[in-house]
């Protein structure tokens, strides 16, 4: 291995999945399929709320935000799983492992805060909604979406510092898909403890101040529309923000499915599955939720195809 200031490692070897040929060939099919539906999708909702002026609002312009993440973390996963599955192995670089890294905990983080940010919209929208258009106005959206983005990219950079500050000298093995910053820990060997901790620390602003705001969020946004005398009103209200709600539980069900249940007993295969559910199946589903679900977007394609037909 070449020496650098940084580690005595130059590159890892990512196993992937250690099957046959023909299971690596069906889930290269497999995510094939689904990495093109989801840029597929979100692109489409991208586009309809760029262009449809009755999409013009806080919520949807959170939800382009939001397709955007879910662009972003697939592109950097999946291309290399691709070529790991069709060569049974890949190395990589190890600075093209820092930047997968960064740009996997950019879209990571980015994603956290969004939905906190569209928890709130859809909280002033039910619990205050005489006030929501002077609340939610498109300086404030324009400023929340900057401030979030520009948190992901400046944390981000900072967890990329304390893995440099990592010494790999071997083996240079990863027992993963992707770069994970569980992972590089695992294979340090270096003393992980204080990078872990600071790890965690900085983790708060990203899952735990948003849990709690979400929580908070959606406690007043039930109680709001259990005070709701009709019954048709109570339901309407409630599926303003069902679609949120929905993405919110599969993205935290499954991050937590990986980073915070006991890893006892479960393989690293089933690691590897469960990871493909936040990055890849994860941004799959959510425009599938917000377009299905949504008389908006649903209105938004038909006038388009009726517009070009």
């Amino acid at each position: 291995m070449q020496e650098n200031n940084l580690t005595e490692v130059s590159e890892f070897f990512l196993l992937g999945f250690q099957g046959s040929q023909k299971l690596r060939m069906f889930l290269f099919s497999l995510l094939l399929a689904a990495y093109n539906g989801t840029i597929c999708g979100n692109l489409l909702i991208i586009a309809l709320v760029s262009t449809s002026k009755n999409l013009h609002t806080p919520m949807y312009f959170f939800i382009s935000q939001l397709s955007i993440t879910d662009i972003v973390l697939p592109t950097d996963i999946v291309p290399n799983i691709f070529h790991i599955l069709l060569n049974n192995g890949a190395t990589i670089t190890f600075f093209n492992c820092m930047a997968q890294l960064y740009f996997f905990l950019i879209a990571g983080a980015s994603e956290c805060l969004l939905l906190t940010v569209m928890s709130y919209d859809r909280y002033v929208a039910i619990c205050k909604p005489l006030h929501y258009v002077s609340i939610m106005t498109d300086t404030l959206c324009m400023k929340l979406v900057v401030t979030f983005w520009l948190l992901s990219f400046s944390f981000s950079f900072i967890y990329i510092l304390m893995i440099l500050g990592l010494k790999f000298c071997g083996p240079n093995i990863i027992d993963h898909l992707f770069c994970d910053l569980v992972a590089l820990q695992d294979i340090a060997c270096s003393d992980t403890f204080l990078i872990k901790l600071q790890i965690y620390l900085l983790s708060i602003p990203f899952v735990g101040v948003p849990n709690l705001i979400i929580i908070i969020s959606y406690v007043n946004i039930v109680r709001a529309i259990l005070q709701i005398p009709s019954n048709i009103s109570r339901q309407k209200a409630f599926s303003t923000c069902s679609s949120h709600l929905t993405v919110v539980s599969i993205f935290y069900l499954s991050l937590s499915s990986v980073y915070i249940l006991p890893k006892s007993g479960q393989t690293s295969d089933v690691n590897k599955i469960l990871s493909l559910l936040y990055t890849v199946f994860t941004p799959l589903i959510n425009p599938i939720i917000y377009s299905f679900r949504n008389k908006d977007i649903k209105k938004a394609v038909k006038q388009k195809i009726q517009k070009y037909l």
